[in-house]
């Protein structure tokens, strides 16, 4: 049979279609770009979730689909009719990338609604389903902090102290493909944080020594903080960051050792995400 993996070529999406390929399924990956680089291996698709007529041809033959939680903030996918495509077709497993935030009831912010929404239309579909709810991306320090590094070598902080424990793209996908490959993981959510909590302060120092140069900290305002970042990112979600630094100031964060016992492998960790991606900060 076949897995369907969409946004195939994404940080998460393509690990997950490369722990599929070990572990010897037919893979279908699926992108919007039709000169995508994917993953070798891999059988090329052009789909898109906000466009459900291009679904069905994508499911034909498949058993089972990877899913991410959010295309476009403000746009989300009409989940229902790419569910309804899926089982249509003969889906019949389904892991979700959704997001932690999901799991506080106060929040009702742009992306644990659509989520929520989106995890909702799943479990009434019929399918077995596994939901992975990661915290902080790893790779989300690219996004804030790559393009300072590179040319100035300088990145500023509001709170140098504040703590997280971002998680490894790679172990989200480990995760996801676990749960499509082996018994056990049908109508689970696992809630996904890194294994161990550092200072924003002690990450900047990590992709310090996978480049091989110091980088300095400067201490910026939670205003200059939310600006800078906006710039690579939607701004309310720049200001859920920031105050997410704030409440963590100085407050070790959540760890988790979901990963191990699930997967069998130990979680990756920040200093390791920071070796594989010193490139980006090159």
């Amino acid at each position: 049979m076949v897995a369907v993996v969409f946004g195939a070529r994404g940080n998460v999406g393509r690990h997950v279609t490369d722990g599929l390929l070990a572990a010897g399924e037919q893979v279908r990956a699926v992108s919007r770009d039709p000169s995508a680089d994917l993953p070798a291996g891999a059988k090329a698709v052009v789909a898109d979730l906000e466009r459900p007529e291009t679904l069905p041809t994508v499911f034909d033959g498949a058993d089972k689909a990877f899913f991410y939680g959010i295309v476009d903030f403000q746009k989300p996918y009409d989940i229902g009719k790419v569910v309804a495509a899926a089982v249509d077709a003969g889906v019949r497993r389904v892991a979700l990338l959704s997001s932690v935030s999901v799991l506080d009831p106060d929040d009702d912010g742009p992306v644990p609604r659509a989520n929520r929404r989106i995890e909702e239309a799943i479990q009434r579909s019929g399918v077995d389903w596994t939901f992975v709810r990661p915290g902080t991306f790893a790779t989300n320090t690219r996004l804030w902090w790559a393009e300072p590094i590179r040319t100035a070598g300088v990145v500023g902080l509001p709170y140098p102290l504040a703590e997280s424990a971002p998680v490894h793209e790679k172990d989200i996908a480990a995760l996801a493909v676990t749960a499509l490959t082996e018994p056990g993981h049908s109508h689970q959510a696992y809630t996904l944080h890194g294994a161990e909590s550092l200072t924003l302060r002690r990450q900047v120092e990590h992709l310090g020594e996978a480049i091989g140069r110091r980088i300095e900290v400067e201490h910026v305002t939670a205003e200059q903080a939310r600006a800078e970042m906006s710039r690579t990112t939607p701004p309310f979600v720049a200001e859920a960051i920031v105050n997410q630094w704030a409440a963590g100031d100085g407050i070790p964060a959540l760890t988790s050792a979901i990963v191990g016992k699930i997967t069998g492998a130990p979680a990756h960790t920040y200093a390791q995400w920071a070796a594989d991606h010193a490139d980006d900060f090159r």
